[in-house]
């Protein structure tokens, strides 16, 4: 297998962490996690905290593929999560993880919409996980980021690919209400999005960015909208 000189990758600490084994993030796979250093945004619920803030990470993309090659065979697969991965320029990087024989996950807010469009036309991811953080009118309040377009661009390029994806919403009810989820649903659906809807419930942790707590309202799910199949994790 490959050697750090094989690789021929610049020597950059982009990598905040590496999360060695999961069977849950990615479907029906046994895969590795890798945790890119940064966001464009600062959503209120993120509990990455550490790594969105983080200028820089501690291993670098050389380090992570030695990683990588000495799973050959006992992983399936590789997410590229954080933070947000398509910061950086992952063309490279993802064509030796596929060399490899590992399948390719993407965890995504969607806003790098060039290098991300990158990724679907050189086909180097298999599966996409895209946030769709809130509706137009609370993007901005919930991610302090004014890049609703771009993330609206990334959903229609996956609606027009063959790459296999899911939309999910992380929910914290004193931010987003059954009307907001609402239209997010039926945002979707006239697009013609046609796959499960996940909504991930807010974890109560006290490391997010913006010292959440507990919601101080329930939500009523029973005001949603049944024109999506709802997955709730």
């Amino acid at each position: 297998m490959n050697t750090s000189n094989d690789f021929n990758l610049k020597n950059d600490s982009y990598i905040y962490d590496i999360t060695k084994f999961t069977h849950l993030d990615y479907p029906d796979h046994l895969a590795a996690i890798i945790w890119f250093s940064g966001c464009n945004m600062r959503c209120d619920y993120c509990y990455n905290k550490e790594i969105v803030l983080a200028k820089k990470g501690s291993i670098t993309m050389q380090e992570t593929l030695e990683f990588l090659s000495s799973r050959v065979s006992l992983l399936d697969g590789v997410v590229l999560s954080g933070g947000e991965a398509t910061a950086y320029d992952l063309v490279e990087f993802c064509q030796i993880i596929k060399r490899m024989g590992f399948e390719i996950k993407l965890d995504t807010n969607g806003t790098y919409v060039k290098n991300f469009q990158t990724l679907l036309d050189r086909q180097l991811i298999d599966y996409v996980a895209l946030d769709y953080k809130a509706p137009e009118e609370k993007f901005k309040t919930i991610t302090h980021s004014n890049r609703y377009d771009e993330f609206s661009q990334s959903l229609n390029l996956l609606l027009k690919s063959k790459v296999d994806f899911e939309v999910r919403t992380t929910l914290h009810p004193d931010l987003l209400t059954p009307s907001d989820i609402n239209i997010i649903i039926n945002d979707l659906y006239q697009r013609g999005y046609n796959k499960p809807y996940y909504i991930q419930e807010f974890l109560n942790t006290q490391n997010n960015l913006a010292g959440l707590k507990k919601a101080s309202s329930l939500f009523e799910k029973s005001q949603l909208d049944n024109k999506l199949t709802i997955v709730w994790r």
